[in-house]
């Protein structure tokens, strides 16, 4: 069973009503995938060396510029996991796929407007591709829904101490990570190629020893693997700086919309149930459920702003053309801006509103949390909100920021247009 903590501090199983996680059918990027294969309307190639991993990227339209190498053992298969062999991760807005060389099957996670995040694997070099993709539960929730991520289906990223055989050296720590982590506290356990100039980080670092000395040293500014890993088994040589910071905030915002999603409609649930019990209007809110609602949505608002983001103070570049395939996704407004164009000089994005506002678990939010969250970006954007949490939001930033969000963004409330 799936447990997710209550405003009440009190477990909430989700995998009954309003949820009903392991038996509701998923409405994600996979579903149509597999219906095709199921109806034969799709085969899919098997590539000796990485089976299925190409076909399905290819039709996930997921770029493989957006290859990112972990070598520490943190994950499903990681009896394959090695700094020889790291688990190669691909991801867009909606999927991620990681792949372990020799490994067993492919493992997916796929966002979902009703669900949140849902895992898969697929049997790599299966015959029967109408069955490939198998639904997870337990196997996956065990770490992913687990207290690390407050007990709800979503990702988890971290920062960890390797040493060379991508064992876990637990005496140094670990730490999740994401847009707000300081450069020099991410990416250990993670190959990163690339630029950051002055900025250290622990990617790249094996570490040795019972107290885990540092055996790699400024491994910081990497432009090439070779040498370090059988570049030639991958599908691209590189672990893009930029393709990890993306991914990290990215991971987050997903676990921040998901955990509204559930605590909203796990509000609007007991405020239905209370309402039928008392004989009033099913309408109606109490000011305690509207308050839960509202606490549900602020980390999402703070989220999508960057708030506290971690400050760069020199340039930041990959070495794929990650970045450029990111940008070229759009929308764009009538002056060709874009929330996906990149700064990386003093912060990640030019425009510093997410651009996971384009994605579908954004669009599946319950109405009465992505109202609030639209209400609060509004005020935030035109000044209204001063707070200490937006206050790395100049003038200038606000308005072009309100301004492409009118221009690229559907279905914005009416007041957003005037």
């Amino acid at each position: 069973m799936g447990y997710a903590w209550s405003a009440f501090g009190s477990p909430f199983d989700f995998d009954r009503a309003p949820i009903n996680y392991a038996t509701a059918p998923a409405d994600d990027a996979i579903a149509p995938l597999i219906a095709k294969l199921r109806a034969g309307h799709l085969k899919l190639h098997d590539d000796p060396q990485h089976g299925y991993l190409v076909a399905i990227l290819k039709e996930l339209q997921i770029p493989q510029s957006s290859q990112v190498l972990v070598f520490s053992k943190t994950s499903l298969q990681r009896q394959r996991i090695s700094p020889r062999t790291p688990r190669a991760i691909y991801f867009n807005d909606e999927v991620t796929v990681g792949f372990c060389m020799r490994g067993d099957v492919l493992e997916v996670a796929a966002a979902d407007p009703n669900l949140g995040t849902v895992f898969y694997t697929v049997e790599q070099h299966g015959e029967q591709q109408g069955n490939l993709f198998k639904r997870q539960t337990e196997s996956c929730l065990v770490c992913h829904g687990s207290s690390s991520n407050q007990g709800f289906p979503g990702h988890l990223i971290r920062s960890v101490s390797a040493d060379q055989t991508g064992e876990l050296v637990l005496s140094r720590g670990t730490r999740r990570v994401d847009h707000t982590t300081p450069l020099a506290e991410r990416w250990g356990g993670w190959y990163v190629t690339g630029t950051s100039g002055s900025q250290k980080h622990l990617g790249n670092r094996i570490v040795s020893g019972r107290q885990g000395a540092d055996e790699t040293q400024d491994a910081s500014n990497r432009s090439s693997l070779d040498g370090i890993v059988s570049l030639g088994r991958y599908l691209t040589p590189h672990s893009d700086i930029v393709a990890l910071m993306v991914l990290e905030h990215q991971a987050e915002a997903h676990n921040r919309i998901v955990r509204a999603n559930y605590l909203t409609r796990l509000a609007l649930i007991e405020q239905a149930e209370i309402n039928a019990m008392l004989g009033e209007n099913s309408a109606s809110r109490s000011e305690g459920i509207t308050r839960r609602i509202e606490r549900a949505c602020e980390p999402v608002v703070q989220c999508l702003l960057f708030s506290e983001e971690a400050r760069l103070v020199d340039r930041v570049s990959g070495t794929s053309k990650f970045a450029s395939d990111f940008v070229s996704r759009g929308p764009f407004d009538a002056k060709g801006r874009s929330l996906r164009e990149f700064d990386l000089q003093k912060r990640m994005f030019r425009y510093p509103l997410s651009y996971v506002v384009y994605g579908r678990l954004f669009d599946g939010l319950p109405p009465e949390a992505k109202l609030r969250i639209y209400r609060r970006l509004y005020d935030v954007l035109t000044g209204v909100d001063q707070t200490k949490e937006f206050e790395h939001l100049t003038a200038t930033d606000r308005k072009a920021i309100l301004k492409i969000v009118r221009g690229t963004k559907k279905g914005l409330p009416a007041y957003w247009k005037s």
